[in-house]
């Protein structure tokens, strides 16, 4: 494999996360005391450029030219780089061929895929490629799922040094957040709505808990699930599903698993959101459940899903303004207990809106941190999650550079 000519390469860097990543970049790394070496990449070079004249200080970024379904010019542009950061979505539609071709040459990646179907597929066919060339895939690096997997594994650290074992149950639940959703994530979750109607095993692989942890993994212990309004007397609080928990638990088991069984064989972890006491939270975790419901069904019929996507839902490309994203915010309370019940609290927050002004900044690190902090002797290739190959280089790198806090509340 030849000295690769750039450290990093964002792929997509036309889409609405590709944009506010790449205006990230240059900002953040014109003040890095590490030169680094990047590109912008996507299928039109006029786009490209335009995006390229659109921001202040970009105008000598490399741009290369491949479409998400040209495997020659991925191929070339994988050849060039260390890392490639993926954000075109939906990922089922435009993800694997860049995988491919990551996977065969040996190229760092990482993406916001938050398509469960699809990034178990993806393992399934290039994991033992990935292994062979040494590339490191990490999908997941967005919202879904850093916070809540990072989170995990911050809390079972801070476990681990209090009380000499980890928790073997946690519970998260969202108790704030505010932003606005892009229309690809909402094409992502409408694609994956639509296929799971008419697919039998992939219903069935969604309802696995454990559907991402590798062959041989030996977790057999029933998960919980808030799947309509309960009262939480943990958090004392009425509680609505979380419609990120079907990924996020997924990612979390799939990281116990790559860890050793670092949480134990029959650890227990489930997401909800909090709506508040008494009966205005009820009637909030009410409300929500029946929205989800809604849009659930809404996107699994074909009238309904295109009555939705023609007036009610963003379009691709479309996104919060970028004062909504500064002005976003999130805030994810975790508790954890040993088997002997003691317990622990952990709080992570983030100071932008989650899907877009924190997620292209998380994505950003992830990139950085593949790229500058990890070495191939200290982690070999593969299908990784974000908390079993980043450490804590990855958790200065959020909290200096991403606007993300982890600290232990009680």
């Amino acid at each position: 494999m030849t000295t690769p000519r750039y450290d990093l390469i964002v792929f997509g860097a036309t889409s609405f996360v590709g944009q506010i990543l790449v205006r990230y970049f240059v900002q953040h790394l014109s003040c890095s005391s590490k030169p680094i070496l990047w590109a912008m990449a996507g299928r039109s070079e006029p786009k490209l450029q335009r995006v390229r004249n659109a921001i202040t200080g970009a105008e000598d970024i490399p741009i290369i030219v491949a479409d998400a379904s040209d495997e020659a010019a991925l191929r070339r542009m994988c050849e060039e780089a260390k890392v490639v950061i993926s954000t075109v979505g939906p990922y089922a539609l435009h993800g694997e061929t860049l995988v491919k071709c990551c996977a065969e040459t040996g190229t760092d990646y990482c993406d916001l895929a938050g398509e469960l179907p699809w990034i178990r597929l993806m393992i399934s066919r290039y994991e033992k490629t990935a292994r062979k060339s040494g590339a490191r895939i990490v999908s997941c690096c967005g919202f879904d799922s850093i916070p809540f997997d990072l989170g995990v594994a911050y809390l079972q650290k801070q476990a681990k040094e209090r009380f000499g074992v980890t928790c073997s149950a946690v519970k998260m639940r969202l108790k704030a957040a505010k932003g606005g959703a892009s229309g690809g994530t909402v094409a992502s979750i409408i694609n994956v709505v639509k296929e799971a109607t008419f697919n039998a095993d992939m219903r069935r692989e969604l309802a696995n808990h454990y559907s991402l942890c590798p062959d041989g993994h030996g977790f057999t212990i029933r998960q919980p699930e808030t799947r309509f309004a309960v009262y939480d007397q943990d958090f004392q609080s009425w509680t609505a599903p979380f419609i990120m928990a079907a990924l996020n638990t997924r990612v979390v088991h799939r990281t116990n698993a790559l860890l050793g069984h670092a949480y134990g064989n029959y650890f227990l972890y489930d997401e909800a959101v909090m709506t508040g006491h008494g009966l205005k939270g009820r009637w909030a975790a009410m409300t929500l459940v029946a929205g989800l419901t809604s849009f659930f069904a809404g996107a699994a019929i074909k009238p309904a899903r295109w009555i939705m996507q023609k007036f009610l839902l963003p379009e691709p490309g479309e996104g919060p303004s970028p004062k909504a994203q500064e002005n976003g915010f999130y805030d994810l309370r975790f508790k954890g207990w040993t088997v002997d019940g003691k317990e622990i609290q952990v709080k992570v927050t983030g100071d932008r809106d989650p899907g877009y002004g924190s997620t292209a900044r998380m994505l950003g690190q992830a990139g950085l941190s593949l790229a500058c902090d990890i070495e191939r002797s200290e982690c070999g290739g593969g299908f990784w999650t974000p908390a079993s190959i980043f450490d804590e280089r990855m958790f200065d790198r959020l909290k200096h550079f991403a606007g993300l806090k982890f600290e232990v509340t009680g």
